[in-house]
């Protein structure tokens, strides 16, 4: 795999800020459970697939319906007539992605799958999606429950990469303030990632 520097800093961290930010010792329930709190907190995250015509990756606004085996399955209500489903047929790795007013943010890291199965839809459904698809007046495409153009997405989380912050703004600008004048790298948020083996031991237990 290749990579990419432009210094060299000898012993010293080339990235301070990662260095003093973030949090390794943690255990997985209480990353996991800070994760899953955050993203319910945004309500709306942005997915990103790929376009197979171009491979190009896009990225849009989506909703979460719902959540599965205590947050490390995201679900995602769709028209399955749209162009994201012909992208997730072709290339099922996605990347769903969180942030707040403050600067909190989430990276998250996960295969998708295309539930159509009506007894799922009509666990999740919400009367709102009749104003995202319409009803098209031929008694079967009408934006209800067995609308069979609404799907749902199914996000399997991966990995994660999330940084949080329990500074309130006064402190985190003080903060701030204190590396400019020093040169030290501001503490200001919680740094923390979530390996693969700990999301599977998360949803085999939940």
């Amino acid at each position: 795999m290749s990579t990419f520097s432009n210094a060299d800093t000898g012993s010293k961290p080339a990235d301070p800020y990662k260095a003093a930010n973030k949090e390794d010792n943690l255990p997985a329930s209480q990353k996991i459970e800070a994760l899953d709190k955050f993203a319910s907190s945004c309500k709306f995250g942005m997915m990103t697939t790929r376009d197979a015509s171009t491979g190009k990756l896009v990225s849009r606004c989506m909703a979460v319906a719902a959540k599965e085996h205590g947050g490390v399955d995201q679900l995602f209500f769709t028209n399955t007539e749209s162009k994201k489903t012909d992208e997730l047929v072709n290339d099922p790795h996605v990347n769903v992605s969180f942030l707040d007013s403050s600067g909190q943010w989430a990276s998250i890291s996960g295969t998708s799958s295309i539930e159509t199965d009506r007894s799922e839809i009509k666990k999740y459904y919400q009367p709102t999606l009749k104003a995202w698809l319409g009803d098209l007046g031929d008694g079967v495409h009408d934006g209800s429950e067995n609308d069979p153009r609404i799907g749902i997405i199914r996000v399997k989380v991966v990995t994660a990469t999330y940084s949080i912050s329990d500074k309130t703004f006064v402190g985190f600008v003080a903060e701030v303030a204190k590396g400019t004048v020093t040169g030290q790298p501001a503490s200001v948020n919680k740094l923390r990632e979530i390996s693969e083996n700990e999301i599977q031991s998360w949803r085999a237990s939940h």
